[in-house]
């Protein structure tokens, strides 16, 4: 407390003083032990209210010991089943947290990762796929700023993510590795990787890229097929070499019939492999008998084009062609959708084929868009004209309900430039995205849909999207998020089919090790998104005929089931309302392959470099005992003594106030009682 401060109080006990006794002593003929009560009453009261008004800080110091995290992060996905390895895991997990000096020493925190990384209590060795890479990612932002030696309880082989050993050069804790798995090297063929496209197209050829793999000494010969069903569809010797250890084969496959066609390729195993798993990969093709061409007309050149062009081509089952207005006109009919990108005078003929063919179309407008002729068109749209420019940040409408929508985080993405104003609707219209300047979120469309006398149309009020689906990449690693929300929106415009209450988004084949996710969405009679509707899900196995049923759960403007649980196998499923007796059916398939039992031993190379990396030390399952020793002898983790300063206003102390309250409601009352009031 400072000096000042002090004199402060002084000077305000001696002015309660003097207040006190001139009210009671000097006042008054007789000194009374109730005259002295009464002054001691008001000098409470005084001195408090003069202290408060002063406001004294009062600081206050806690000293206590802060320990060192001991973090241990263990694999929990299905190759420490598949390795036999679950229970030396589970052994050694319990063998470090139930260890008394351990627990003395250390904040011991248990996390498990599969594809993502989570603090928990429970390990099951459920999950598909290892992501290391998150592991030490999600770490060094936790544990940053602390001392947290992180002992990684793994067999060391990754499925997906970037190389492991990259992001743990970064994490700056002494990583102590635990090797679950056999280190000995097996004599091994197996199918490293298989590239095939998602569709093709009635009788014409799709390529197929198989990469093989050898691990052992002797040089062989062994045969490599692709069935379907039981005939063979293509096979090839293939010969091997301790210093010839890969082939890679590109070879085509006929597409003759339409619809979902499942494949088998096969690389002969050897006499006595230890795992064959890996010698065989199921693959499966859409085959298409129509794609869907799409033209994107321009009479500028801009960023943007490119951008919606791959987007939209990221789907297979779509073609796109970059245009002119004169161009289009010559091969307008050769087109499903019309993608009108920032359309001026040049366009009219454009305009008069669309209004004569009703086809549906996008508009995309920006600064170059010649409102003012757009607006002679008598369109379903109008723009009041300002000759300014505004940057629109993006905000999603969860109630939008004719395709689903899922949330890219589109309020991060850039804002789009386009020309100032409110557009006008002159039909019944949907929001997908509403506009947001600054921090305020407007009710105006950014990006609308509308349908009309059987046409639909969409129209977004900004340039540069291309900047949308870079930014996605950023966020992701990936455009796929960013290319999903265009195709569903041009899969909306292309489509001719009626809207119905009850539509579905589904594949129809899944590969064994992703999510099988089905989405649905219901509409009441006025085709208002109905969130109140319970749906559900009846799956039948076609080859075991074994039926069950799943609940939808809703998410936003959507229900949602997942299905990922179910095993490799043919479905045919019924999407019913509980409430109205309306259903939908469908067929898919998830392909059998589980990238976990790809592997037949631990990664023991990468698991020793990542920990003399990092300045710690790398075990195997039998070497716990000496883990624990040097966790518990390392000087590097002490306790460390740690302060912390509490600075508190009188102002916040609410027992002042009370004493207040309490001594001038008792003076009051003694004076009232002997009638001195």
């Amino acid at each position: 407390m400072q000096t000042e401060t002090i004199i402060y109080i002084i000077l305000s006990g001696i002015i309660a003083l003097l207040v006190a006794l001139f009210q009671y002593k000097y006042k008054v003929k007789q000194w009374s032990n109730r005259q002295m009560v009464l002054a001691a009453l008001r000098f409470v009261s005084v001195f408090s209210l003069l202290v408060l008004l002063i406001n004294p800080k009062f600081e206050s110091q806690n000293v206590y010991l802060e320990k060192p995290n001991l973090v241990l992060a263990v694999d929990n996905s299905s190759s420490i089943t598949y390795l036999k390895q679950d229970d030396n895991a589970l052994n050694l997990l319990d063998k470090i947290i139930s260890h008394p000096q351990v627990q003395e020493k250390f904040d011991v925190k248990v996390y498990a990762f599969g594809d993502q990384v989570s603090l928990t209590d429970s390990i099951n060795f459920k999950q598909k796929q290892s992501n290391l890479d998150v592991v030490f990612k999600e770490f060094n932002q936790i544990y940053k700023q602390s001392i947290s030696p992180t002992v990684l309880i793994t067999d060391g082989n990754q499925t997906i993510g970037n190389d492991y050993v990259f992001s743990a050069q970064k994490y700056k804790q002494p990583i102590y590795s635990v090797v679950l798995g056999d280190s000995t090297v097996y004599s091994d063929l197996k199918i490293q990787q298989l590239n095939v496209n998602k569709y093709a197209y009635l009788k014409n050829k799709f390529p197929v890229e198989v990469i093989l793999v050898y691990h052992g000494e002797a040089a062989l010969n062994t045969n490599f097929i692709v069935q379907k069903g039981a005939a063979i569809m293509y096979s090839e010797t293939v010969s091997f070499s301790k210093e010839n250890n890969s082939k890679i084969l590109n070879f085509y496959l006929p597409a003759n019939q339409v619809g979902v066609q499942s494949y088998t390729a096969v690389l002969e195993p050897l006499e006595n492999e230890k795992n064959k798993v890996n010698n065989q990969k199921e693959f499966a093709v859409e085959i298409i008998d129509q794609k869907t061409n799409v033209a994107i007309v321009s009479d500028i050149l801009h960023p943007d084009l490119g951008a919606l062009k791959k987007s939209i081509e990221a789907n297979e089952q779509r073609q796109v062609n970059i245009l002119n207005p004169k161009e289009y006109i010559l091969k307008s009919n050769e087109f499903q959708l019309v993608i009108l990108y920032q359309p001026n005078n040049n366009f009219n003929q454009v305009f008069d084929f669309l209004k004569n063919s009703n086809n549906n179309y996008f508009l995309i407008s920006g600064t170059k868009t010649n409102w003012r002729y757009l607006n002679s068109l008598n369109l379903n749209v109008a723009l009041e004209i300002t000759n300014q420019t505004e940057n629109y940040q993006a905000v999603l409408n969860t109630g939008f309900s004719n395709f689903i929508v899922e949330d890219l985080e589109f309020e991060s993405f850039p804002p789009l430039k386009s020309s100032f104003g409110e557009p006008q609707f002159k039909v019944p219209f949907q929001t997908v995205l509403f506009k947001k300047v600054g921090n305020i979120t407007t009710q105006e469309s950014l990006l609308a849909t509308l349908e009309h006398q059987g046409r639909k149309e969409a129209i977004l009020f900004g340039e540069n999207i291309w900047q949308w689906r870079a930014q996605s990449y950023l966020m992701d690693k990936s455009f796929n998020n960013f290319d999903n929300f265009i195709g569903k929106l041009v899969q909306y415009l292309a489509s001719t089919e009626r809207k119905t209450r009850l539509s579905l988004d589904y594949n129809s084949f899944y590969e064994g090790n992703s999510s099988v996710l089905i989405k649905a969405q219901f509409f009441n009679k006025n085709y208002e998104f109905d969130s109140k509707e319970s749906l559900s899900i009846k799956v039948t196995d076609k080859i075991s005929e074994e039926s069950k049923t799943f609940p939808f759960i809703l998410k936003n403007n959507y229900y949602l089931v997942d299905l990922s649980n179910l095993p490799a196998s043919e479905y045919e499923f019924v999407v019913s309302a509980t409430n109205e007796k309306i259903s939908k059916s469908g067929t898919f398939k998830i392909l059998d392959y589980n990238i976990e039992q790809q592997f037949l031993n631990a990664n023991h190379y990468k698991l020793h470099q990542i920990a003399n990396n990092s300045n710690g030390k790398s075990y195997f399952v039998a070497n716990s005992n000496e883990l624990i020793s040097d966790l518990l002898n390392d000087e590097r983790y002490k306790a460390i003594q740690k302060s912390h300063k509490n600075v508190v206003p009188l102002i916040d102390w609410k027992y002042l106030l009370i004493l207040i309250v309490l001594s001038l409601s008792a003076e009051w009352f003694i004076r009232k009682y002997n009638g001195l009031i």
